[in-house]
């Protein structure tokens, strides 16, 4: 049975069990404007078209808050599925969004698999994101160890603190399959509660305590960044 595209302005779940091979990759379009098109472009096309792949379980877009970045966030079942819609579906879409809005540029694309997850505590119904926040980090060469024990010394860092800083609603470390890089989609209430966590003196989120140097100055690490974005889009199977 063909199932069709819906739109949903909900965030995912990124502890889905049944997600094994989250994708994220990002474009870069230039311009605030230029990213309202773009997202337009992609739900129009996606929603003329039935559902790809029973195997895909959903595809989000955010917009980044330099007003020139979409990142784009695929949660796959296996991978093997993801490459049969590579080669029988992916190129037509890609070819309507260009068409639509020239000039895009691919970034690149990361393969990932979730390994730790924190999420607070909640009395009542658990709040909205108002804010994604991406933070990437690079090794200098495969070691799917050392990504493993970065995670888990940054989660050691995290619980160590006296409170969780207000507004933080869930960490997700992904680990990329190539084993040199760690994704953390962390979500927040807003964009200022995470600029006011980074920023709070003491034992604030990254402060100077020996939990947090020992994170920052890991053994093989090479760069990373922070990036935040806004949910825009939503596509899954009706």
């Amino acid at each position: 049975m063909t199932r069709r595209t819906r739109r949903t302005d909900a965030h995912p779940e990124l502890v889905r069990p049944d997600v094994q091979a989250p994708f994220f990759s990002t474009w870069r379009v230039g311009t605030p404007e230029r990213q309202r098109l773009t997202v337009d472009a992609i739900a129009r096309t996606w929603e003329r078209r039935p559902w790809p792949a029973g195997d895909l379980l959903g595809y989000h877009v955010y917009t980044g808050h330099d007003g020139s970045t979409l990142l784009h966030h695929s949660q796959w079942a296996s991978e093997q599925a993801f490459e049969s819609f590579v080669k029988a579906h992916r190129q037509e879409r890609v070819d309507e969004i260009d068409t639509a809005v020239p000039g895009i540029e691919r970034v690149g694309l990361g393969r990932y698999r979730r390994y730790r997850s924190r999420t607070r505590e909640n009395s009542g119904t658990a709040p909205v994101p108002g804010c994604v926040v991406i933070v990437d980090v690079e090794f200098e060469g495969p070691d799917p160890e050392r990504q493993r024990a970065w995670v888990d010394a940054v989660l050691e860092a995290l619980e160590s603190e006296p409170e969780p800083p207000p507004g933080g609603i869930s960490a997700h470390f992904h680990l990329s399959t190539d084993g040199t890089c760690v994704l953390n989609y962390a979500e927040w209430e807003s964009a200022q509660a995470h600029t006011d966590a980074l920023a709070a003196p003491g034992d604030g989120v990254g402060s100077g305590s020996a939990l947090w140097e020992r994170v920052r100055n890991w053994p093989g690490m090479t760069g990373g960044g922070v990036s935040r974005y806004d949910h825009a889009l939503g596509l899954v199977p009706r």
